[in-house]
């Protein structure tokens, strides 16, 4: 059976006066959900160095939230974008497209970035963006500084789609629970990954994942039903949720879509043993 991917892209706006005030946000000490509905224009950030362009940040190292990474969403109108994106020299980062058309160079190359695109841009890379068309871009951008490795090259910047990746089947699933992985997970130069995890309708996590590795998950398409810690919640498309390191997570996919998500982890590195 053949699906269709798609890929939620916020809008902005203000909720209906009578939406519930909570909604399904959740913050804790082990996990954060942040519903798409709070993606309203009142919590949008506009960054220095970017013309046209609004940004919902969804992550930020942080005491007791996230601590490797920073996620945002990013919505550039016709006509913005950026020639310096990165003010952090030491930054590497993910760009995967959710709506409209974009343009990215790296170095001397130029690339044209549709939904389902997808670009690691390595540390030190100058790179910009730009939209050239006539609707809106809007894309994940998840920045990490590089955690160098002695003996290690630095990984290089690439440019592909999740298209162009097939899900790969997890082992004994039938095919129900897949991973699109964009580097090769035994390829100590890159320090992070970020994949599309797939769930057909009745596919499962069925334990409780306990591990070292931090999340930042974006819902692309359909939805599906988390434990994180002891809790059992219902997420939808455009959902963001962050997971602390060694939170029990499980879930299972519910509706008729393929259930998918943007899955960040820190990965292949040394436990640090001091605190910064």
């Amino acid at each position: 059976m053949s699906h269709e991917f798609t890929y939620y892209a916020p809008t902005g706006g203000l909720p209906d006066q009578n939406q519930n005030a909570r909604e399904r946000a959740v913050f804790t000490n082990a996990y954060t959900v942040i519903p798409h509905g709070v993606l309203s224009d009142i919590v949008v950030s506009y960054l220095p160095g970017w013309e046209r362009t609004r940004t919902w940040v969804l992550a930020r190292p942080l005491s007791g939230f996230a601590e490797t990474f920073a996620q945002l969403i990013v919505e550039v109108s016709p006509g913005g974008g950026s020639s310096n994106p990165e003010p952090d020299p030491l930054a590497e980062c993910v760009i995967f497209v959710l709506a409209g058309h974009l343009r990215l160079t790296i170095g001397a190359r130029a690339y044209e970035m549709d939904p389902g695109g997808y670009a690691f841009i390595a540390p030190g890379e100058k790179y910009t963006v730009s939209n050239d068309f006539d609707t809106p871009a809007t894309f994940v951008w998840i920045r990490k500084r590089y955690e160098h490795a002695p003996g290690i090259d630095v990984p290089e910047s690439f440019v592909t789609a999740d298209n162009e990746k097939p899900p790969v089947e997890m082992p004994n699933t039938s095919g129900y629970w897949s991973t699109s992985r964009f580097v090769d997970p035994h390829d100590l130069r890159y320090d992070f990954h970020v994949n599309i995890v797939t769930f057909l309708p009745g596919g499962t996590i069925p334990f409780a994942e306990t591990h070292v590795m931090e999340h930042g998950l974006y819902v692309l398409q359909g939805r599906g039903v988390y434990l994180l810690n002891q809790d059992w919640v219902e997420v939808t498309e455009g959902d963001f949720l962050w997971l602390r390191a060694f939170c029990p997570q499980a879930c299972y996919a519910a509706g008729r879509r393929p259930f998918r998500y943007l899955l960040y982890k820190d990965v292949n590195r040394h436990p640090k043993l001091h605190l910064a």
